[in-house]
């Protein structure tokens, strides 16, 4: 499910996303909540080494180029895009798992 929020963005971040969403096909909330995924899932792997979070920056491109101008590059890319969703929501459950059992030990 998706929620709706206003976030404010600095002009060169903004014009950044716009021109990654354009040329890799996507709408600009998708371009940011892939960016999200990715970061996010990156911090808890780098937080918790034993977590492990395989969709680097540079993995997620190589992925998008290799589906662009294909015939089943939009299928195939979405459902890539699907697998990063659902791996980084494990990331944030692993996440919150982990937050209770250290705040339980404190």
């Amino acid at each position: 499910m998706l929620k709706r929020y206003q976030v404010l963005l600095n002009d060169w971040l903004a014009d950044f996303a716009k021109d990654r969403a354009e040329k890799f096909d996507m709408s600009f909330s998708e371009n940011i909540r892939l960016g999200l995924c990715i970061y996010y899932g990156s911090m808890v792997a780098e937080i918790y080494p034993e977590y492990k979070f395989d969709f680097s920056t540079k993995k997620v491109m190589g992925l998008i180029r290799k589906y662009m101008g294909t015939s089943k590059g939009e299928e195939e890319m979405h459902k890539t895009l699907s697998t990063i969703y659902f791996e980084a929501r494990k990331a944030m459950e692993f996440y919150n798992k982990q937050r209770e059992k250290d705040d339980q030990k404190q």
